[in-house]
């Protein structure tokens, strides 16, 4: 008997198959193939051990999430043909396929680009190449399909991308609070006026994927390392940058030093796309870390100073507020910085300030809506006795070299107020 799909072992679903055909061609493909050398969750394993999983990792557990969400809603009566199965499988399968090294973290800086426009422009490049069999996933990936519900699948408050990285990250972190009933949710959909539901019954379910997401963006993606380490691989970069445009000479692989010494924006992909395509697909984390780690033994000390603290772990403080830094305190800091004796000339340029924001649930786009006994359709906030919190929570952070942190709270000035 002929051989219908390829089967993987994977560690937090068990055994996944991939049907031969499009979807195995396009796992083969090298642009799919260059995933497995970019991290899912960038530099969290300085703080997780065990999450060194790939963004490849969490394209095929999103691939398997979708294919049971079909066959799941196939089997209530929900009419998917084939061909719209299929290319709901390449849309999920290749939504991430546009993420640069370290996955958000360089995300305009390396480059000024987002994501989801470099996958759709790689998409339609492999849609040429496979001629055409890509067009229909196209549409659902840009929500331009009659069954809006495919598209919800993909890209929505509880669609198959969230389903699979809280599930993944959750199991890689060792994070028991990210573990979701993914595989309850995915019975509990439905598809009524066109749009996915989800039953009545699975409201509690829905809930409790709300409160991981939630848990999981501040305990594991904004975690106050976390956030130090990548800050400071994008002073990195933004450091040897500068060299470049100054004429110094800074050693990195090929594929790198290409993005240091162009500028390139998402204007600039759209109008060479395939000649940028192919020289972003060659670069992943590894070109990043062997530069880095080169950079620590180069002649401008700023440059060095920071490899050496990203390789060995030196990380920059990092403290939140609920409130913004005030600007005496941020100007206590960079005096502090600048003066210090053990710190490269230049170092007040160290002082990062920034913010990072968490929204577990919005009302104002896409909510996720119920299906009650009786038929009807509501938003989830409306039947929720959950206490759903429509609003984004932001925390204001300032990081600095830990040299000074015994000066700085000697010194303190009032840390928050209006800037």
């Amino acid at each position: 008997m002929e051989k219908t799909h390829k089967i993987l072992n994977d560690p937090v679903y068990g055994f996944v198959s991939i049907p031969y055909g499009i979807l195995f061609d396009l796992v083969e493909h090298p642009y799919f193939q260059r995933l497995r050398s970019i991290k899912q969750v960038s530099l969290t394993h300085y703080v997780y051990p065990g999450a060194l999983h790939t963004r490849f990792h969490h394209a095929l557990g999103a691939l398997h999430l979708m294919t049971q969400a079909i066959d799941s809603l196939k089997r209530k009566g929900i009419k998917i043909n084939k061909r719209e199965a299929e290319a709901a499988k390449i849309a999920i399968l290749l939504h991430d396929i546009g993420h640069g090294p370290f996955s958000h973290t360089l995300e305009n800086t390396l480059i000024k680009a987002h994501h989801e426009d470099l996958s759709l422009l790689f998409m339609e490049r492999l849609n040429e190449e496979f001629h055409g069999k890509l067009t229909l996933a196209i549409k659902i990936f840009k929500g331009k399909y009659k069954k809006h519900f495919l598209h919800q699948l993909i890209t929505g408050q509880l669609d198959m991308d969230r389903m699979d990285y809280l599930n993944r990250d959750s199991f890689f972190t060792g994070v028991a609070e990210g573990v979701i009933g993914y595989d309850r949710i995915i019975k509990m959909l439905n598809v009524a006026d066109g749009r996915l539901v989800v039953e009545e019954k699975g409201v509690y379910s829905v809930e409790r994927f709300l409160t991981s997401r939630r848990i999981m963006y501040w305990q594991v993606y904004l975690h106050k390392t976390v956030v130090s380490a990548e800050q400071m691989l994008k002073l990195v970069l933004k450091r040897a940058r500068e060299l470049y445009d100054q004429g110094i000479e800074v050693w990195s692989p090929p594929t790198l030093a290409y993005f240091l010494s162009n500028k390139i924006s998402g204007k600039d992909f759209r109008e060479r796309r395939n000649e940028l395509l192919d020289s972003f697909a060659a670069l992943d984390d590894t070109d990043i870390s062997a530069a880095v780690k080169a950079w620590q033994q180069h002649t401008d000390p700023l440059l060095a100073y920071l490899s050496y603290g990203l390789i060995n772990r030196r990380l920059f403080r990092l403290e939140f507020s609920d409130a913004p830094f005030s600007d005496e305190y941020q100007h206590l800091i960079r005096e502090t910085l600048r003066n210090h004796p053990d710190l490269p000339p230049g170092a007040e340029d160290f002082l990062i300030v920034g913010a990072e924001s968490n929204s577990a649930y919005s009302t104002l786009k896409d909510e996720i809506m119920i299906l009650r006994k009786n038929g009807e359709v509501v938003p989830m906030s409306k039947i929720s006795t959950f206490g759903l919190a429509p609003r984004t929570f932001t925390k204001y952070f300032l990081s600095y070299p830990k040299e000074i942190s015994e000066l700085v709270d000697k010194g303190t000035p009032t840390k928050c107020g209006t800037n």
